[in-house]
Order: C-alpha cells, then structure tokens, then sequence
C-alpha cells in the first residue's frame, strides 16, 4: 500500500537538534556549572550571594524550558482531541467514546477516514497502548503541524 504523506510510524516523531540538543544541553551545562561554581563559593566563603542568585536563575530556566515545551504539547493535544472528535463525528454521527485517553486520541490522528472509526472502537473497547494504536495503521495519514 502507498504512503503518499512521506510520513508513517518509522519516521514521524519530531526531533529538531537545535532545541533537542543545543538547547537543551547548553541549559544542563549551565545548571551542572552554576551548582559547581555554588558549591566553591560555599567552600571558599566568597560570592555565596551572587553565586545562589547564578543557581536560582539556571534553576528556573531549565524549568521554564520544560514547561514551555509541555504546555504547547497540551494545547495541541486539546485541539488535536476536538478535531479528531468532530472528524468521528462527520464518519459515524457519534462522538468519539470516552474512554479514550488523551494520548490515544493523538495517536489515532495519523489513521485516514478509512480505518479511523474502526480503530477507534477497538481502542477503546481493548485499552489499546498509543504505539499499538499506531503499528495498527495500514495507510499513514502524515500530521505535519505538530511541534
């Protein structure tokens, strides 16, 4: 069967290597640095103050970094989950059922019309697992606007 999206399970997970990487590691070795340089200044008596300042600062930059990226993932989630409820809708004249979790609901985005309501359904009926959800996919159906 042919994948017309360029998309399928192998390679659609996003990975961006300035964020992932760069960012990411540069914002480690920063706080790893301003905990060493913390611990000399508790040692040698000298800089305790700007030091925890250093500290605190890396400390709540690395937790602003995380956040940024889970809150922009959960208001995706939510309009991936309206969309994928209106679109069950528009195939089947129900809502989708609610014992779908979240990240069911994100999986099922990638299944076409086709297989969508079915999968659905046996989703929820056997607590399918997200990456079981999507191995189940016959034709991929690429999502290209998810950060």
């Amino acid at each position: 069967m042919s994948n017309q999206s360029g998309q399928n399970y192998a390679n659609h997970r996003q990975f961006v290597p300035a964020y992932h990487y760069f960012v990411l590691g540069l914002s480690l070795l920063i706080l790893t640095g301003s905990f060493v340089n913390l611990t000399e200044s508790i040692v040698h008596h000298e800089g305790l103050y700007s030091s925890s300042l250093i500290c605190a600062l890396s400390l709540c930059c690395n937790v602003a970094f995380l956040y940024m990226r889970s809150f922009s993932l959960r208001a995706q989630d939510r309009a991936i989950r309206a969309e994928e409820n209106f679109r069950h809708y528009l195939l089947t004249g129900k809502p989708l059922d609610p014992r779908l979790r979240m990240g069911q609901i994100v999986a099922l985005r990638f299944a076409p019309d086709e297989e969508f309501p079915a999968l659905a359904q046996k989703a929820a009926t056997e607590g399918l697992r997200n990456e079981e959800i999507k191995k189940l996919i016959k034709n991929w159906k690429g999502d290209y606007n998810r950060a």
